[in-house]
């Protein structure tokens, strides 16, 4: 039995049949409106095929990075780089029509599949930027550097593309403060301390991968943290905008999207996952709350005392 202060997600498909019922499939093209805020059940490759032409304004994309890996019983095998490349362009041609001209696109991706993702994303896409970003552990390796970075890669369908930075800042402790004729100069003084709101770079060292005592914490092995996709989410769309995911997983793309303002389609084909994305999605009606996201701005890890008190 699971502590009560346990709160990951991770009831069977069977317990989860009142959330997996609000899923749809989809067979023939529906409209945009028909398709908006829903989860859909499965295999992107046929799913993207009857979603409108040019309706999306973001891509959000998390497919199986290439290793071997079970995820509850539907397992992907690792390819050779051949077979991953052509994988890759399986489904980047598949979405390469539904996205509007001034769309943007994130795919995520480990070191190795890196180099391949972004080689197919070259051919296709406007490449504008790579995204690291540090797992506060990491993977253990005994023969080799600990893997404890993973990339996002950034492109845009054309050179006109949505990005909001003053909705991406960074809030950081100052170990320096300097001051001007007495007064702080770019930075503020608190009484938790002295910081400094900051632009974004391209390396990202305040996220935390979700644990046990976290509310977004599910049993999905490659889960990524909420706060992750609210970053791609705030720089790269607009309120009402529709982001698309098509390898959903346990939900977060569309439960942020959700939190922000925005439309979601997600696409999923384990089922067990779909149930956990609609519990979820239940869970965002009356909990809009971004673990390190308070008052518009993003906090450095082991900061949530400070944020507690900024709020009151």
């Amino acid at each position: 039995m699971k502590s009560p202060k346990n709160k990951t997600i991770d009831f069977s498909v069977e317990d989860g049949k009142p959330f997996l019922d609000r899923c749809i499939t989809v067979t023939s093209k529906l409209s945009i409106e028909e398709l908006l805020d829903r989860t859909i059940l499965g295999d992107s490759l046929q799913v993207l095929e009857f979603i409108p032409q040019q309706s999306i304004d973001l891509l959000i994309a998390d497919p199986c990075y290439n290793l071997d890996k079970n995820f509850h019983g539907m397992k992907f095998s690792k390819l050779n780089e051949t077979d991953y490349v052509k994988y890759t362009e399986s489904w980047i041609k598949k979405v390469i029509p539904l996205l509007k001209p001034t769309a943007s696109i994130y795919v995520c991706c480990d070191w190795q599949s890196s180099l391949l993702i972004g080689s197919v994303l070259n051919q296709y896409f406007n490449v504008v930027n790579r995204i690291t970003w540090q797992r506060e552990k990491g993977r253990g390796a005994l023969t080799n550097w600990k893997n404890a970075m993973e990339d996002i890669w950034f492109a845009t369908v054309s050179k006109k593309y949505t990005f909001n930075v003053n909705d991406v800042m960074c809030r950081r402790k100052v170990i320096a403060p300097y001051k001007v004729d007495g007064k702080p100069k770019d930075w503020e003084e608190t009484p938790e301390g002295n910081y400094r709101n900051t632009y974004p770079s391209n390396f990202w060292d305040d996220i935390s991968i979700p644990y046990w005592s976290m509310p977004e914490n599910t049993a999905h092995p490659t889960q990524k943290p909420e706060k992750l996709l609210a970053k791609l989410i705030l720089a790269s769309s607009n309120t009402d905008d529709i982001i698309l995911d098509p390898f959903l997983g346990s939900g977060t793309t569309s439960v942020v999207a959700k939190k922000l303002g925005r439309h979601y389609i997600g696409v999923e084909q384990n089922p067990l996952y779909c149930a956990w994305a609609e519990y979820r999605l239940e869970q965002a009606e009356h909990d809009k709350t971004i673990q390190g996201y308070t008052n518009g701005v993003f906090w450095e890890r082991n900061t949530l005392s400070a944020q507690h008190k900024e709020t009151k």
